[in-house]
């Protein structure tokens, strides 16, 4: 994972011809690297779909995923990071987290950050582009330390910067590794020890950096730290490399601190030690936390977290398989759809190459042929009664409840959490006659990908395409030329804009009406409120004094007003978010509908939304004033 340009699909390729799986070294700028398969990458030279491929290295079987760093395909970044144990984050080291000093790069960079602190996902930093003119070991960690707010470990020293890099040093093993400037692939590189005769002012750095790297460590591990103040107190240097790998991977796994290597994925120098790096203190699917696994007691238990359209196959469902196995030709459980399907063909992926296998076991990554209704975020099992039972299991072990799900709802996996569209544009067929052909790709494309939303305009019958950005919008639109045949119209694209409150108010108001012979009298006064974190819908709470007294009915009527309230701001009529709303006091007279009681909570709301003079409280609605900003709907 990683911002743009910082050499993801690069580190990925070379990885890929170390490991085996590839006989040659593809390229970005030449379009044959095997992870950007997808027309539109090759022309571009950028990531715009994740693409998963398995490998082995040295006796461990390992998943890589390779993410787009463009923020407009964010979605991918956050539904792989969902089902993976580790991630490994690249930076390009002339400019440490800020690249090119671009607002929205950086933003990303903080983003698939927060993602994976999100998911407690443990991380990597591989400084890339280390023979990159004005690249900075010690600037790059500095700004992970400032920016990132993370506590690098330095597991690795360069052997110059620039375009006198030539190595690393090993500062676990103080051993120097030298790639051999005649080889045109990398493959030819040695590790020397460190030798007070050879290397003296090396050494010395080393020696240092393995001191404090030591010290780090103890501070972060109580285990560690015993081991330190009790053997090993006088002379660092008797402590074996194993002792200290195996700390550095504890509090790795704690997501305490992130260990730091370095290198240049492009100049093929670096990356075997990274996928060293990879097996020694990243998690292995054991290693990860999932309480609700004993619950299922060996039974199948997945998560879709990706959807794909192959013409021939037709929907490929990628799958994390948490427990169980998966087969081909058996009949599996989704509890979100609440329907049986049945696997055709299970396959492993490969990017674009798909091998077909027999079975595929716990910790993996499965591609599965042949289900039709599982979406992304869709939690699988092997039968519904299977999943009865790990719920029985659950409720009698303490699990909490959850109101109004049912018994097989309650062990749901967390699913995919969607970003809401940012712009959004029409989008017409050459002809009406097209118009069945346009709702079918659209569909499918909408499966694939759920951040891209599509809406019918109820004023003028277009259709809305909605999307993360311009370039999102600009690849779908393509896709749907390519694979689909088809000819479409974008209007113009516009930005799906929200509002937000920016001060604290208190507001009362009363609805008299009188329908017929029935007289509907109710008052509110409510407390209205900016949220440090952002929600898009708006959190609704009950002051104590009248908790205890509302009915169920009133609830949902004061709940239904709030929202209605915000579906429409003051300053361009765009949804409110961000808001907390805190419920004083609410009067009904006898015989008020619900319908009157959401009617006055939403009329109080938009009196404060439409108060006449926005910077000042000397005007003559009796309401305090609100200031709002209009932001785009990520922010």
């Amino acid at each position: 994972m990683a911002h743009i340009d910082a050499g993801k699909t690069t580190t990925t390729e070379r990885i890929l011809y170390y490991s085996g799986y590839t006989r040659s070294l593809g390229d970005v700028d030449d379009g044959d690297t095997v992870t950007d398969f997808m027309a539109q990458e090759r022309e571009r030279g950028i990531t715009i779909q994740s693409a998963a491929v398995t490998f082995d290295w040295k006796g461990y079987r390992i998943n890589l995923i390779d993410t787009p760093g463009h923020v407009d395909f964010t979605l991918e970044v956050e539904r792989c990071l969902r089902v993976l144990d580790g991630a490994v984050a690249v930076f390009d080291a002339s400019a440490g987290v800020e690249v090119k000093n671009i607002a929205k790069v950086k933003a990303q960079t903080l983003t698939v950050w927060r993602q994976a602190d999100k998911h407690k996902v443990p991380r990597i930093c591989f400084l890339n582009k280390m023979d990159k003119t004005g690249a900075s070991f010690n600037y790059a960690v500095e700004s992970i330390r400032e920016k990132l707010k993370a506590k690098p470990l330095l597991l690795q020293l360069p052997i110059g910067e620039g375009k006198a890099f030539k190595g690393v040093v090993d500062v676990v093993g103080k051993e120097k590794l030298l790639w051999n400037p005649n080889s045109d692939d990398g493959k030819d590189f040695e590790r020397k020890p460190l030798l007070e005769t050879r290397d003296p002012k090396l050494l010395k750095e080393t020696t240092e950096a393995r001191n404090a790297l030591i010290e780090q460590v103890a501070d972060l591990d109580d285990e560690f730290a015993d081991l330190v103040l009790g053997e090993f107190s006088e002379n660092f240097d008797l402590l074996p490399a194993e002792k200290l790998q195996t700390a550095i991977h504890r509090v790795t796994l704690a997501q305490t601190a992130v260990p730091v290597l370095c290198g240049s994925a492009l100049k093929n120098k670096g990356v075997q030690p990274l996928l060293d790096a990879v097996t020694l203190y990243l998690p292995s699917p054991e290693e990860r936390n999932c309480e609700f696994l004993q619950w299922y007691k060996g039974d199948l238990c997945a998560l879709a977290f990706k959807v794909l359209h192959d013409k021939q196959r037709g929907p490929l469902v990628f799958m994390r398989i948490y427990s169980g196995m998966l087969k081909p030709q058996t009949a599996i459980h989704n509890i979100n759809g609440n329907c049986t399907e049945r696997i055709s063909r299970l396959l492993l992926p490969f990017a674009d190459q798909h091998i077909e296998i027999p079975l595929l076991t716990a910790g993996n990554i499965a591609l599965t042929v042949g289900l039709k209704h599982t979406a992304t975020g869709d939690t699988v099992v092997s039968s519904e009664s299977s999943a009865l039972a790990a719920s029985r299991r659950a409720r009698r072990e303490g699990a909490k409840k959850q109101k109004g799900n049912s018994e097989a709802e309650r062990l749901l996996l967390a699913g995919v959490e969607i970003p809401e569209p940012v712009f959004f544009c029409t989008i017409e067929p050459p002809s009406m006659a097209k118009q069945p052909d346009l709702d079918h790709a659209l569909k499918c494309l909408q499966r694939e990908d759920p951040s891209l939303k599509v809406k019918l305009d109820p004023d003028s019958g277009q259709t809305i395409l909605c999307g993360m950005g311009e370039l999102h919008i600009e690849i779908i639109h393509d896709r749907i030329k390519r694979e689909y045949g088809l000819e479409t119209y974008l209007g113009p694209l516009q930005v799906a804009y929200r509002e937000a409150i920016l001060n604290s108010v208190h507001a009362t108001d009363t609805l008299d009406r009188t329908l017929g012979d029935k007289r509907h009298l109710v008052t509110v006064e409510l407390e209205a409120k900016p949220m440090e974190t952002s929600s898009l819908l708006p959190v609704i709470e009950y002051a104590a004094s009248v908790s205890g007294d509302l009915s169920q009915a009133s609830r949902e009527a004061f709940e239904n007003g709030v929202h209605s309230a915000c579906l429409q701001g003051p300053l361009l009529g765009s949804p409110v978010q961000d808001l907390a709303v805190t419920l004083h006091s609410l009067v009904i007279h006898p015989g008020t509908s619900t319908t009157m009681i959401s009617a006055c909570v939403s009329r109080c709301l938009q009196k404060v939304w439409k108060c006449p003079n926005p910077f000042c409280c000397n005007c003559d609605c009796g309401f305090h004033c609100i200031h709002f900003i209009s932001l785009p709907s990520k922010g």
